[in-house]
């Protein structure tokens, strides 16, 4: 006999499991809701989101799918490659703040993010696998041993703060924001990627942009720094993979 219950259970556990950006507050203060991918394709009208669609809380393992660009899926679809209808104004030098769903406690890793700045309209642009993603923050595993996901996150109220490059030419750009969770990444595949992708549009006078990109996917390989890693051997430093930070 087929059991609803056991099914709604199992359910609830996998959405409770993982997570993803839940909201993007400005420094002004402005909200706005993330994709929430177990509402927002059974709401009429479908709420119109500055958060690239993604297929749910899940992770990407196999980095030479196009999926760990924006949390999207190969099969059937572009699925958070597909761009967003609307985007955020903010201001280079300011802070950007991420709120989370709750993070579990067991997938510790890094924090980082990406900018790519569209060529044309944001809300028409997909990015394929050109290299045109600079990275302009990351958070890791501190001398004190705490990791940027799980515990500065947890102690942060699953808050995710970092700053628009101050001398960042104006346009509109994706902001590639991740989790990689290391808790099964003592080989390959095990480290579990878990990307958002946030539609803005920068402004000021700022003139400076980068010369180092990477793609995605081609950033990540078996073989980079930080993806295989084995998170519970505390006195093991840890490099965050990807290119260095480019701060202006």
């Amino acid at each position: 006999m087929f059991n609803y219950a056991l099914v709604l259970v199992a359910a609830a556990s996998s959405v409770a499991a993982h997570g993803y950006v839940q909201e993007i507050v400005d420094a002004a203060g402005k909200a706005y809701t993330g994709y929430l991918p177990y509402s927002d394709p059974y709401t009429t009208p479908t709420p119109e989101r500055i958060v690239r669609e993604i297929p749910g809380n899940g992770p990407v393992t196999d980095l030479s799918l196009i999926d760990v660009q924006c949390n999207g899926y190969s099969e059937g679809g572009v699925a958070g490659s597909a761009p967003a209808p609307i985007y955020a104004t903010v201001a280079a030098g300011s802070e950007l703040h991420l709120n989370w769903t709750t993070w579990p406690d067991s997938h510790m890793g890094p924090m980082i993010t990406y900018m790519a700045k569209a060529p044309s309209d944001i809300t028409s642009w997909e990015p394929g696998t050109d290299a045109v993603w600079f990275k302009v923050d990351e958070v890791g595993k501190t001398a004190d041993g705490l990791w940027a996901a799980t515990d500065l996150l947890l102690a942060s109220d699953s808050i995710y703060t970092f700053t628009i490059p101050a001398s960042l030419q104006a346009g509109q750009y994706i902001i590639r924001h991740e989790i990689i969770a290391l808790h099964s990444a003592y080989e390959y595949p095990g480290a579990q990627v878990y990307p958002s992708c946030i539609q803005v549009e920068v402004t000021g006078s700022g003139t400076a942009f980068p010369t180092e990109f990477v793609s995605f996917p081609g950033a990540y390989t078996a073989d980079t720094p930080g993806i295989v890693f084995d998170a519970y051997d505390e006195s093991l430093d840890y490099t965050i993979p990807g290119p260095a930070v480019w701060s202006g």
